[in-house]
């Protein structure tokens, strides 16, 4: 979340940019729009709500992102569009929160779930807006994209099935990596392919081929093994991790002035990750945490930093180990109880758990408010307090009158009865 500072640098820079008709180009869109543009045209458009924190402060993102792309001469045309009156256009692109990042390239629609930063939305736009699979021509070219990206996937070969199951994967998973094709010279002589057509993907200092027989369907080989073995890890990446059905081995550390021990233990996790990656690729994926409100979230408890855990993101359960590990060895002795499920898997996303959660999330939200905006926290907390003691107060009080008219219908029915009782008597008499 952006402090003051940058709360109050993003309202200035928007007054700048509109002073500087640097907003003319981000163009306003509404419900018209899929029947007024062009079909060949690549739109990045950003849905917003008018009420939304979160939009405000993309907007000074988004109009600088306009610029840039204009400067550079880009074909992409940069958008927006309030899903709040434009309700249209934002079913199209089934909008589900604000702010939603899209791309719209021909007749492909791509969604960006990364971090609202500048630079990973100018990376996702030069990304998606070009070719989905680029070609290497030269050694001078593979090695400078080799040298840029920390994975690298190339088809190696010439037309076949496996290049038309490779590009169809490539439009699909463009918005989350890069994809390559070469000939078989333009590698260097070093890399070892035993046959062609081929698939290769290069990360962590060496090379793998994709097998058919050994890695399953090859747009699911490609989604597991885009992340490095060992990296640094957000909450975007986590749940995208997840997405692929592996469990994520983590060690929490300090976002700043990381201590002895931590820097140890994240030695430790990458030297096990790097030391067994044919025994653990196909289960785990390796990496750190310095942001670890994600994971209080999912414990629903304080996190100790520095700490291991492994977590499934597929049924939000975590692992912990019952020991301390300080050594390779018991972090190995670890992670196979976790595969052989001798240690129990806590969390989870049953009924009970997601009470649990929300209960959770809400005192988190509410004391975050309160240490914020004292005053609108005791509104947030005072008001629908007020109007529910109102409510009782209502219901007591008609609870009340309903019990009065009783008695007094009773009081009524009993004074009657003796009247005519004594009617009664009198004609007896």
């Amino acid at each position: 979340m952006w402090n003051q500072k940058n709360r109050n640098n993003g309202i200035i820079f928007s007054v700048l940019l509109v002073l500087s008709g640097a907003s003319a180009f981000v163009e306003e869109l509404d419900d018209s729009f899929m029947q007024t543009r062009g079909a060949d045209d690549i739109w990045l458009i950003e849905f917003y709500a008018p009420w939304c924190s979160f939009c405000k402060q993309l907007d000074p993102v988004w109009h600088q992102i306009g610029s840039e792309l204009r400067s550079l001469g880009s074909p992409v045309n940069v958008g927006k569009a309030d899903a709040t009156s434009s309700t249209g256009l934002a079913k199209e692109f089934r909008v589900r929160g604000y702010p939603a990042i899209f791309m719209l390239k021909k007749d492909l629609r791509y969604n960006y779930v990364g971090p609202r930063t500048k630079d990973g939305i100018m990376d996702f736009t030069n990304r998606v807006s070009g070719p989905s699979v680029r070609s290497l021509s030269s050694l001078q070219l593979f090695q400078h994209a080799l040298s840029r990206h920390d994975t690298l996937f190339v088809y190696i070969g010439a037309t076949s099935l496996l290049k038309g199951n490779y590009t169809a994967a490539a439009e699909e998973l463009i918005v989350h990596t890069y994809f390559f094709s070469a000939t078989r010279d333009v590698l260097p002589k070093i890399i070892s392919v035993p046959s062609l057509p081929a698939v290769v993907v290069f990360k962590d200092g060496t090379y793998f081929t994709y097998s058919e027989e050994h890695d399953g369907e090859l747009r699911s080989w490609i989604n597991r093994e885009r992340f490095s073995n060992f990296a640094k890890i957000d909450s975007f990446t986590l749940y995208a991790m997840g997405e692929t059905g592996k469990l994520v081995v983590l060690v929490l550390v300090e976002a700043e002035h990381q201590s002895e021990q931590s820097l140890r233990y994240k030695r430790l996790v990458e030297n096990v990750a790097a030391g067994n990656s044919d025994k653990y690729k196909r289960s785990f994926y390796f990496g750190f945490m310095d942001e670890p409100d994600y994971i209080r979230g999912l414990t629903m408890s304080d996190v100790i930093v520095p700490s291991f855990i492994v977590v499934n993101l597929s049924n939000d359960g975590y692992f912990l180990p019952s020991v301390a590990v300080e050594t390779e060895q018991q972090l190995l002795d670890f992670l196979n109880r976790v595969l052989d499920g001798s240690i129990q898997c806590q969390g989870g996303n049953g009924i009970t758990q997601r009470v649990q959660r929300v209960v959770y999330e809400t005192k988190a939200a509410l004391s975050t408010v309160f240490v914020q905006a004292p005053l609108l926290g005791c509104l947030l907390i005072g008001l629908p307090s007020a109007i529910m003691a109102f409510v009782f107060y209502l219901c007591f009080k008609s609870r009340s009158s309903d019990s009065y008219d009783d008695d007094d219908a009773d009081a009524a029915l009993t004074v009657s009865s003796q009247r005519r009782k004594t009617r009664g008597d009198k004609k007896s008499d």
